[in-house]
């Protein structure tokens, strides 16, 4: 494992001389990573707008067809290109995108505007990453089973096979997580440009056969569809909405290849081959309005189906393998910003950080997604969950977007007012479409967001009682350190380095109180470390230790502050060896030292610092904690661990 306290550079951030070939390589490897999702929706959009079997069915006819056509094509307009690509991605922290980093950038501007406004839009923030946790259990059943459904055009007796087959699929790609993407991750990138190329020339087939089908390019169509029709319109919104999934992980991924490299993969590649695929799948069901079964498929040449669905299975477990990691990222993340417990995470690879496998969420995730699959049994019925999680998580990003826009960059209140408002009522529209789905499915990911909601700001709340409770038994630090020198506590001074962890530099570790108080012992030397997560994906080396003398300079008890970032996994002893030895009050023997920890045992206390249910919720939440000793990257054979118990 490449050593952490390093702080490597996000992999997508440029450099002045980087080569040509390296720039290709970063859009390639966006390609393969960053469109997965996105670039497999036109499986089953259009298939999903004209479903006869819809609660709200779109008839087939000439206008209805270029309407929703064009509705698809200004749909990805707005929501991708203008929200995301040209808006969104602007707002990086260090380099970092998505709704994670949105929440730090809020935090930073908390002091200077109102707290309230802040923690409310927070909030809204975190029930975004529930959504998106939610979009992590249905966009691998939705995609993988479109694809393989492609068995049903080719050969009808296969239908029954589609469900298992989905499933043997999805266990595959699940067991192979632990594996990471390191090796399999440089063929997505040909793999997906061949996706591109393919879909490219089938839509250009279409297009060739009824080329009146560009007349949709024009915004009228949308327009007069929407105005004229509006009652259908409005509800098939619920299925156009599919055309966008996927638009959240460009900017989630966007500190992996930078802007450049993912604006130039969807400009120059993706934008115009769904926009080619799209087009002549409606010149298609145009043909022949019996098309609408399956669009996708049908536009493919007879002798060519069988490999459009082998490469179309190919491009869905891509799709799926994005918004998984992107699940890890999520799950990472909000641990290190303390709304989820330690989790156990181990980097995949060596050069790049933010390949990372966490088994917990691993297994979470598959259970769910073997769930939706043998529930729901088609994607046209998955389709009515998709769009929900995919447009609340659009709104979100768009009202954070430009309340920072606002707060930290000083934009005009005017074009806050007039560019939020457009792209806001866009959003709102979608999402009062895909809301009239409630009963048809849209409720799954409102329940998986809440859900995963609630525990993270259960667990955040309850970590607040424990913290104030533990600082109160801890006592002041420096007190403490002062009766030790003053020889007021009697102790018996051993030789040896002795490591406390600590939650700050206020309080006394629990596990050195008990360690004086009953055993009557200290070691020569004394580190009380804490660590803490900067608002910022990684901490240079150079800023990573903070040493406090404690007030006295020569009783070899010092105070160290470790400094991550909230994508960084903390390597305890790794970021010791940075330590200066003239702050340090004498040499420490770090191949010797000994780690104290103090485990806490949560019971469930008579005061209303919480609901009985949240309590419950707490204490459960509590038992997937990662071990310690593992997650600090601390040696067990030196790891002295001492409990104690504190009532919620």
């Amino acid at each position: 494992m490449a050593d952490r306290a390093a702080a490597p550079q996000p992999t997508g951030v440029r450099h002045p001389g980087t080569p040509d070939s390296a720039r290709l390589a970063l859009v390639v490897g966006a390609l393969g990573v960053v469109f997965g999702d996105i670039g497999t929706s036109p499986i089953y959009t259009l298939q999903t707008v004209f479903n006869p079997d819809d609660p709200h069915p779109v008839p087939v006819s000439t206008q209805n067809v270029y309407g929703v056509v064009s509705l698809v094509f200004w749909s990805v307009v707005v929501i991708v290109l203008v929200t995301y690509v040209l808006l969104a991605m602007r707002a990086d922290n260090e380099g970092e995108g998505g709704i994670m980093a949105l929440i730090t950038l809020l935090r930073r501007s908390g002091s200077q505007r109102g707290r309230r406004t802040t923690l409310v839009l927070a909030a809204l923030g975190i029930f975004g990453a529930a959504l998106f946790l939610g979009d992590s259990m249905i966009t691998p059943a939705m995609s993988v089973l479109s694809a393989v459904e492609g068995l049903k055009v080719v050969e009808p007796s296969f239908e029954s096979a589609v469900v298992p087959l989905t499933a043997v699929i999805i266990v595959l790609l699940f067991l192979v997580q632990r594996r990471g993407t390191a090796v399999v991750g440089r063929l997505f990138g040909p793999v997906m440009i061949g996706w591109f190329v393919v879909i490219g020339a089938c839509g250009v087939s279409g297009i060739a056969d009824r080329p009146q089908i560009l007349r949709a390019l024009s915004p009228t169509y949308a327009l007069s569809f929407l105005a004229g029709h509006f009652g259908i319109a409005f509800f098939a919104l619920a299925a156009v909405v599919l055309a966008v999934t996927g638009a959240e992980a460009l900017y989630a991924d966007m500190g992996h290849f930078g802007r450049t490299a993912i604006t130039r993969g969807w400009l120059f590649v993706v934008f115009p081959a769904c926009v080619l695929s799209y087009l002549g799948q409606g010149a298609l069901i145009l043909d022949d309005p019996a098309n609408i079964s399956s669009p996708f498929f049908l536009l493919v040449p007879a002798w060519g189906q069988w490999p459009m669905i082998l490469l179309a299975t190919a491009a869905t477990v891509i799709a799926s393998q994005a918004v998984i990691t992107g699940a890890y990222s999520i799950a990472s993340q909000a641990a290190q910003l303390g709304y989820l417990p330690r989790l156990r995470i181990a980097h995949t690879s060596e050069s790049t950080m933010g390949q990372i496998y966490v088994p917990w969420v691993n297994w979470l995730l598959m259970v769910s997604v073997l769930t939706l699959v043998f529930a729901f049994r088609s994607s046209a019925a998955l389709a009515y969950a998709f769009g929900m999680a995919v447009t609340g998580t659009i709104t979100i990003t768009t009202l954070l977007f430009f309340y920072v826009a606002r707060s930290r960059w000083g934009t005009p209140v005017w074009l806050v007012a007039v560019g939020g408002g457009l792209l806001l009522t866009v959003d709102l529209l979608f999402v009062a479409a895909n809301a009239t789905k409630l009963l048809h499915g849209a409720w799954l990911p409102l329940l998986i967001g809440v859900t995963a909601f609630t525990v993270m700001t259960t667990w955040q709340r309850g970590r607040d009682i424990v913290t104030a409770e533990r600082e109160r038994r801890e006592g002041p630090l420096r007190a403490f350190v002062d009766r030790l020198h003053s020889g007021e506590v009697e102790t018996l001074r051993v030789p040896g380095t002795a490591v406390f962890l600590n939650r700050g530099s206020e309080t006394t570790p629990l596990a050195m109180r008990a360690n004086v108080e009953r055993n009557r012992v200290r070691h020569d030397h004394v580190v009380i470390l804490s660590l803490t997560t900067e608002p910022v994906p990684r901490v240079p080396a150079d800023q990573r230790i903070l040493v406090d003398g404690l007030g006295w300079s020569e009783d070899g008890i010092i105070h160290v502050t470790v400094r991550f970032g909230y994508m960084e996994t903390p390597d305890v002893p790794a970021a010791l060896t940075l330590l200066d030895p003239a702050e340090t009050e004498g040499e420490l023997q770090l191949d010797e030292a000994s780690y104290f920890l103090s485990k806490i045992e949560l019971r469930r206390g008579q005061e209303p610092t919480m609901a009985p249910w949240r309590k419950r919720l707490f204490i459960a939440t509590s038992y997937i904690t990662a071990d310690a000793a593992e997650y600090f990257g601390l040696p067990r054979d030196r790891t002295v661990i001492m409990g104690s118990h504190i009532e919620v």
